[in-house]
């Protein structure tokens, strides 16, 4: 059975997520974690979904199982749960979410004991304990082994001292008009303290979460509520977080949405500017516009390309010593703050560049043009591989003879085939995404 995806492990609770296979998983998560423990502690968090309740539960029954002892505190933004981990000392830590997914998916992220999200080895090592019924049953513990629980509520403190830390101390928030979409999510207590700490005159929306209405028509991937009250409210920007908080999509004063390849380009150049930016270097991943590549190169900043995923981000990150990265999605890593994608962080970096410059967002945050693209999904009832779908090399051959750039992928969280084609003919790019279109849903049935 495969269990992790290219962000831990995600399905629909209750089916793919059910006690048993939680349960069992934490404890070969638990084995894996024990053969390295410092401290026997690991750390479990969540976001808002009702089914989060079910899944808490059954990881700290596999934990303890298995002799060790959990800290769990509650709803915590992914990014807040990898700085606590490393903060805290602990062996690991767990999120439970299935990030921009609607409420009724859930999902289960590792981190390591710095805070880093683990490697497809380490994951492929716990899926090898969890397959293997002598191990499990071998690591079962009794009497004074058996681990306990500990529910923790002060937390959120460190982290929101820690996100503050990130915006320049010669800087504040006061009559600056923000709007911010907690997306009904992890960060709905968080979000709000923070910017208005900073001075923000600050409205909130998406911070009334009942179980079920997580990303429900609201946050990073439905904007249009966030876009209504930026321009309602005249407001000077506006953000809006996804579930787990650690995507962002900002919304100038105008109500448009910014792409998210200008954001990473705009940022990067601003911690050069500022001498901050290792290496002058960042990371994208192969979604990323061509445009980006240009405008970076214009202004003196290498670009490396990462496989999709914000951890394949940090990994090239860490590979080549540098401190910035991002996905074009909104997952954006500051790396001296985060070890992953950190809306907050995001945020506030964003909020910060518009004040030194002194402009509004909309002349900050488009620093380029970007080249045509076509891009979408496809839902699909099987992942067979690539090269079984019949015509599908021919097709995208021809596509790259008219320079059109392409990448054709199964989504690591979805059921969805994904399409991203890049050109300087907007008509070739739609009329070869019908084409593709078409063929896959004929091969899909």
């Amino acid at each position: 059975m495969r269990l992790f995806g290219t962000d831990g492990v995600r399905g629909l609770a209750g089916e793919k997520l059910t006690p048993f296979v939680v349960s069992r998983l934490a404890m070969a998560a638990g084995i894996y974690f024990r053969k390295r423990s410092r401290t026997n502690k690991i750390l479990v968090g969540k976001d808002t979904r009702k089914s989060g309740y079910m899944i808490e539960n059954a990881l700290v029954a596999g934990l303890t199982a298995a002799g060790y002892n959990v800290a769990q505190i509650g709803p915590m933004p992914t990014p807040a749960i990898a700085f606590l981990t490393a903060d805290m000392r602990c062996d690991a830590g767990i999120m439970i979410s299935a990030s921009h997914n609607p409420f009724e998916d859930n999902g289960i992220k590792f981190f390591d004991c710095d805070g880093c999200k683990l490697s497809v080895e380490q994951e492929e090592a716990i899926e090898a304990i969890y397959d293997d019924d002598d191990a499990v049953a071998s690591a079962q513990q009794t009497g004074a082994g058996v681990g306990s629980s500990k529910r923790i509520d002060d937390v959120i403190g460190r982290y929101i001292v820690h996100i503050k830390n990130s915006f320049p101390r010669n800087l504040t928030l006061h009559g600056t008009r923000i709007v911010i979409d907690a997306a009904n999510g992890a960060a709905y207590k968080v979000a709000p303290i923070v910017f208005a700490e900073l001075g923000a005159e600050l409205v909130v929306l998406g911070d009334e979460p009942n179980g079920l209405n997580i990303n429900d028509e609201c946050g990073a991937l439905y904007p249009q509520r966030l876009i209504r009250e930026v321009k309602r409210l005249r407001a000077d920007m506006g953000f809006a977080l996804d579930g787990d908080a650690d995507r962002l999509v900002v919304v100038d004063e105008r109500g448009e949405p910014i792409d998210g390849d200008k954001l990473i380009g705009a940022l990067a150049i601003f911690l050069k500017e500022d001498g901050a930016l290792s290496k002058n270097a960042c990371v994208a991943t192969l979604m990323s516009n061509g445009a980006l590549d240009s405008y970076l190169k214009a202004n003196g900043v290498t670009l490396y390309r990462a496989s999709i995923g914000d951890k394949y981000v940090l990994e090239l990150m860490r590979q080549n010593g540098l401190n910035f990265g991002g996905e074009q999605s909104g997952h954006i890593i500051f790396g001296d703050y985060a070890k992953t994608g950190d809306g907050l962080v995001s945020a506030l970096s964003a909020a910060a560049l518009t004040l030194k410059k002194g402009k509004k967002a909309s002349e900050v945050f488009n620093p380029f043009e970007l080249y045509p693209q076509k891009q979408g999904a496809i839902k699909i009832g099987e992942k067979k591989p690539l090269e079984a779908i019949d015509g599908l090399n021919d097709l995208l051959e021809q596509t790259a003879k008219e320079d059109i750039r392409h990448l054709v992928r199964y989504s690591g969280t979805e059921m969805k085939l994904r399409i991203l084609l890049e050109g300087a003919d907007r008509n070739a790019l739609n009329r070869r995404y019908g084409e593709l279109e078409t063929l896959i849903k004929k091969s899909a049935g």
